[in-house]
């Protein structure tokens, strides 16, 4: 098993490979693979507010007592207001809602971090993120998007750059220390641009476990992350 690159680790660099590239009968020893990520990224799909149906709290409580790593979970769903909080009952250490289904999304937040979780909040490839902007203080991560949300194996949107350097731009200027998370379509020949563009969590499915040696492709991911992450 290769080291794992702890100066990358010390800039701020995660990577949360995305079970939904993972082999689902064997996810015990799938997880296991990922023993030298961040977290592992738990994409939550209802059939409703995406075209997908995945898992629902039954899976992820199962998931987080066999994990070597910590969950970020990822709520595709509609209603979160109602739904997010079990998924940080469950002991997830992160849990992420989407801007676009959720009421009051603030609130959300505050009750998710008053359980113990951080608080995450995702947006789509179209929606701005100008109105999140006086909402920093309010979220541990924002995920950008960087594929239509429902699907795993889909390519890089490179038109979600720019909105992508917005909002690291507006972080800097109020000394935010959110988390800015980018997920979909990211490997090695796409993780370079959006790091360039802020990004310091990435999310990486098949790039990870359709590597033969999850360990080293998760090493690679990092170390490039953090050669061209601007600080």
């Amino acid at each position: 098993m290769p080291p794992i690159d702890d100066a990358a680790r010390q800039r701020g660099i995660r990577i949360n490979p995305s079970i939904l590239a993972a082999d689902f009968v064997n996810m015990q020893a799938e997880l296991a693979r990922i023993a030298t990520a961040d977290f592992v990224h738990v994409d939550v799909m209802d059939n409703h507010f995406v075209p997908n149906l995945t898992f629902g709290p039954q899976m992820v409580e199962r998931i987080q007592a066999t994990s070597p790593v910590p969950l970020d979970v990822h709520l595709m769903i509609s209603d979160p207001d109602r739904w997010a909080p079990g998924y940080a009952e469950l002991g997830a250490a992160s849990v992420t809602f989407h801007l676009e289904a959720a009421t009051e999304p603030v609130a959300l937040a505050r009750r998710l971090r008053d359980i113990g979780a951080r608080a995450g909040v995702a947006v789509k490839p179209a929606t701005p993120v100008e109105g999140l902007f006086d909402l920093l203080d309010d979220f541990d991560q924002i995920l950008v998007m960087t594929v239509e949300p429902g699907f795993g194996g889909q390519s890089f949107m490179p038109e979600t750059m720019p909105k992508l350097r917005r909002l690291t731009d507006e972080a800097r200027r109020r000394g935010s220390s959110v988390w800015l998370q980018v997920d979909g379509g990211i490997g090695e020949s796409t993780i370079a641009q959006a790091a360039e563009a802020g990004a310091d969590t990435f999310v990486a499915g098949s790039a990870v476990f359709g590597a033969g040696d999850p360990s080293n492709a998760i090493a690679g991911l990092r170390a490039s992350a953090a050669e061209h992450h601007i600080h």
